[in-house]
């Protein structure tokens, strides 16, 4: 996580604005006043809907030194927009450090590098690679920041993005448990915000700790301001994606879904051939699916091929209790739980392929 000790409060780059979600940030500004706001916070809902963006925005809420905050004027406020402010850490899944056992300052620098990489693109930044994670270094640099005192305010917050990436390792009982313990009992002058796409992947010990708020889709009439926001425009423009139209319907509600790339498209079609598979009648067709998962040089894909699978089979389920089917709901329901758990094989040596050859089998069992 960045080190903000260093002056580079000049840079001036700002994230753009917070589209939507306004009945809720109605609600956690009414918390906020009364304060009554957990300490520590669960933002869950589905993938690119802005769950980290509205974290930020809460961030700035608590971090303004203005009236009627987020005032957009006080000099923290600047800040928290260029993710500048010394009070401010935000975490999200990395590279893994080439040494082993980096030390906190080779992680707050990796951490100062990356966010301002996500400020200068005024927040609109590519999802994470399936094979970018929160390593224990991340949190053993989280917990000494967490008992130290503000830097520049009365407060401190952080944010842990896809907290459902926090990579367990072996011998690092002593930092989890001391994360736990911090989310359980923060300091009084600390809130802790995680945001999960995927919150069921989440350790048991950690959700139990955390109060939950559902981040939903955003609506039309946000989604439509955002896409004339003249950073987003020039953005998508650059990128050749398609008409206002084509872009609202691509999105459906989650902004984020417009800057996945291609590798977003390419893991969803791997998932669709993996779903194809598990629930055709040709058993070829499901060796040739687990086999194009590659080797275990391409278990970064194959998470991301993960993470869209999640995605395909949420929407079988609502599609599922749309149609008041209750017996389909119930199945995609648990062929998610297989995918989840196929997601924490992949933290292992195990070849992609045999991972994939295993959840194809059980898929075919639930799905068929």
């Amino acid at each position: 996580m960045p080190d903000h000790r260093s002056p580079r409060h000049i840079s001036g780059v700002a994230i753009i604005d917070i589209f939507g979600h306004e009945s809720l940030r109605q609600r956690l500004a009414a918390s906020l006043r009364a304060k009554t706001l957990p300490a520590s916070l669960l933002f869950h809902g589905p993938r690119g809907v802005g769950k980290q963006r509205l974290a930020l925005w809460v961030a700035q809420s608590l971090l303004c030194t203005g009236e009627d905050p987020p005032c957009e004027k006080c000099l923290s406020c600047r800040y928290v927009r260029e993710l500048t402010h010394p009070d401010l850490h935000w975490v999200f899944p990395r590279p893994r450090l080439k040494d082993s056992d980096p030390d906190l300052e080779q992680v707050r620098d990796d951490y100062g590098e990356a966010t301002a990489e996500r400020a200068g693109m005024g927040g609109l930044y590519p999802p994470p690679s399936g094979s970018e994670g929160i390593y224990v270094a991340t949190v053993r640099s989280l917990v000494q920041r967490a008992s130290m005192s503000p830097a520049m305010g009365n407060r401190k917050v952080f944010i842990v993005g896809d907290a459902e990436r926090m990579v367990p390792q072996e011998g690092a009982d002593m930092a989890a448990n001391a994360f736990l313990k911090l989310l359980e009992e923060p300091p009084a002058d600390t809130t802790i915000i995680l945001t999960s796409s995927e919150p069921g992947a989440l350790l048991p010990t950690i959700r139990s700790r955390v109060a939950a708020v559902r981040v939903p889709p955003v609506a039309d009439a946000g989604m439509k301001a955002f896409l004339s926001n003249p950073a987003v425009k020039a953005a998508l423009d650059k990128n050749r994606r398609g008409t206002e139209a084509e872009r609202l319907r691509v999105a459906a509600g989650a902004p984020g879904r417009l800057f996945s790339g291609e590798s977003d498209a390419r893991a969803t079609l791997a998932a669709r051939r993996i779903i194809d598979a598990a629930t055709g009648e040709k058993r070829s067709q499901r060796y040739a699916a687990a086999l194009a998962q590659g080797s275990a040089s391409a278990r970064g894909a194959f998470s991301d091929t993960l993470d869209a699978l999640v995605e395909l089979l949420g929407e079988r389920t609502r599609d599922a209790v749309h149609r008041q089917d209750d017996r389909a709901a119930a199945a995609a329901s648990k062929a998610v739980d297989a995918v989840l758990l196929a997601q924490t094989r992949t933290i292992t040596n195990v070849s992609p392929q045999l991972i994939a050859t295993r959840l194809i089998r059980d898929l075919s069992a639930t799905l068929r």
